[in-house]
């Protein structure tokens, strides 16, 4: 049990959809677009979770945040949110019944085993009971009413509720919050959230042992003039990325949606997207992303991770292979750090910098565990060294067309083509290191009969950031992973390579290092008439390559 710290509190939100508001609409907003723009900001909002009614009551939907200090909600950071509104948020918000409370958190007490559901899988945290009461007190009649109470609450009411098989936490929390000024009408709210498993002992021996005692009867008679209760089931926990195909999917292809800041473009219907981003905890780079796919918040979620200079778009022809043959995927793509402008002061990438982005993402879209995390060059060697640093986090393993270690030789050309590429201003990296790396890359049979995937990727390499290209090709310089591939224990592995990559060197190179990996090592396949990126040069024969292992 422990006082609140100075300043914490909690955003308390009811909602009410209005008749003709359909409810796919609603939440889809709400869960895309009016939720994670708030968790964005987590100086101010440690949390926000979202609970359905189970008393039958209106309103039916409720949102708790979790604040880090009041204050902040007087602050542009926060009013400029509700200041700035989409159009679409403005007339979605503008069908829904809305009640806002400020509470200021009082006291708490956990049980030994409680896990703040935002630290939790959905899995573990979605159906907990929260129940909500509220008392109001006159104060002009009982000036230490507030005190009374938060005296009962603390040191008889929760310890017996907490002994309520199933009881996870509860917190005290008072209202009108310090940031409101006084109530003009001398009344203050005492609100009490408890908690509790989905199977919990509510309304057991033990809850109503609780509800019987003579304090509670003098507490009642002496300083309370109404009470209230609500009781709630915990469905959803937003992240800072939007994520919620599911809803998405239920809506007609005229409510698309797209809105440049905060960057979220949705597409709906039978193949939805959401196109977003995140913003890195440990060094504030924004790295969008893509999420489509099967539409259940519970299907297994393959990832791409790209080659340098390349930008998730790398992947289209593969994603065609996969929305049709393996429908039960979602499909998560993102831009690598190095793709767009980089944070200030910029630093050198490396493979665990990498691999910290990855989990960035992937926390902040919830996503506990990969099926599968696939990736090409500088994205093999980033899919490699995930496994080795977080193994619990991904089943399977496709690395492609990398090598395990790099050599003072490919440092030096990379250090060659950053000059290239700053040269004339930073012209040089589309007029001049583009072309060149296509051709270095793709199988003579690509350069000579698929000119419109040549164009295609010499394209997409020339609208990488100069920048961007510079900070983040160091991460190939001066690594060696071999001695650490043994530590992707439980994750299954496959290696796949162009047969004209490096001229045939690489597949030679990848056969040498393919028995370190885990405990059994990976398995080696071949893609004819490929070199690099054998995914855009030969998708069918890549895909013939992957489609089992997937």
């Amino acid at each position: 049990m422990a006082a609140a710290k100075d300043g914490q509190g909690m955003l308390y939100v009811t909602m009410q959809p209005q008749e003709g508001l359909s409810l796919d609409q609603f939440h889809e907003w709400y869960n895309n677009e009016h939720g994670p723009t708030r968790l964005r900001l987590p100086q101010i909002f440690s949390n926000g979770l979202r609970y359905q009614a189970t008393d039958g009551q209106q309103p039916h939907f409720l949102a708790a945040y979790d604040v880090t200090d009041m204050a902040h909600l007087l602050t542009p950071s926060y009013l400029d949110l509700r200041a700035n509104r989409s159009p679409r948020e403005a007339e979605t918000i503008g069908q829904v019944k809305v009640d806002r409370f400020f509470f200021d958190l009082v006291w708490t007490q956990e049980a030994p085993s409680f896990k703040p559901a935002e630290q939790c899988t959905d899995a573990e945290a979605e159906g907990r009971v929260l129940v909500a009461d509220d008392v109001s007190l006159n104060l002009s009649q009982e000036p230490d009413a507030a005190e009374k109470v938060i005296q009962w609450y603390e040191e008889e009411h929760i310890p017996m509720l907490s002994k309520i098989p199933g009881w996870l936490r509860s917190r005290v929390l008072r209202t009108p919050s310090s940031i409101e000024g006084s109530n003009a009408a001398g009344e203050t709210k005492i609100i009490t959230l408890h908690e509790y498993a989905p199977q919990n002992g509510l309304g057991g021996p033990e809850h109503k042992a609780s509800m019987d005692t003579p304090w509670r009867t003098e507490v009642f008679n002496k300083y309370i003039t109404t009470k209230g209760r609500r009781t709630y089931s915990l469905f959803y926990i937003f992240g800072p990325a939007p994520r919620d195909l599911q809803h998405l999917a239920a809506l007609p292809a005229s409510a698309a949606f797209s809105a440049v800041s905060p960057r979220l473009t949705t597409t709906p219907g039978t193949s939805p997207i959401i196109s977003s981003y995140i913003t890195t905890p440990h060094d504030g780079l924004t790295i969008p992303y893509q999420l489509e796919g099967n539409r259940s918040p519970c299907a297994p979620v393959i990832a791409f991770s790209n080659s340098l200079l390349t930008s998730l778009h790398m992947w289209d022809p593969l994603v065609k292979f996969l929305k049709t043959s393996r429908p039960d995927l979602r499909i998560l793509r993102y831009d690598t750090r190095g793709r767009h402008s980089i944070p200030s002061p910029p630093q050198p990438a490396t493979l665990d910098l990498l691999a910290d982005d990855l989990a960035s993402l992937l926390d902040a879209l919830r996503i506990d565990r990969l099926q599968t995390l696939v990736g090409v060059s500088m994205g093999g060697a980033t899919t490699l060294n995930f496994a080795i640093k977080y193994p619990s986090r991904l089943q399977k393993l496709i690395a492609c067309d990398f090598n395990a270690a790099s050599s003072e030789a490919n440092t030096q050309a990379w250090k060659e083509r950053i000059d290239i590429a700053e040269a004339d201003k930073g012209r040089g990296l589309r007029e001049q290191l583009a072309g060149v790396t296509v051709e270095r890359w793709f199988h003579p049979n690509t350069m000579e009969k698929k000119k419109d995937v040549v164009k295609w990727m010499t394209e997409m390499v020339a609208g990488n950031s100069v920048e961007g290209f510079r900070w983040s090709c160091q991460a190939l310089w001066g690594y060696d992973l071999r001695e650490k591939m043994r530590g992707a224990r439980g994750v299954e592995g496959l290696f796949v390579v162009g047969e004209g990559d490096g001229k045939g060197a690489l597949v030679k190179a990848m056969e040498g290092f393919k028995g370190l990996l885990g405990e059994k090592g990976a398995e080696l396949k071949v893609v004819k008439e490929a070199g690099h990126l054998p995914m855009c040069e030969c998708p069918e024969g890549f895909w013939e390559a992957v489609r089992d292992f997937i």
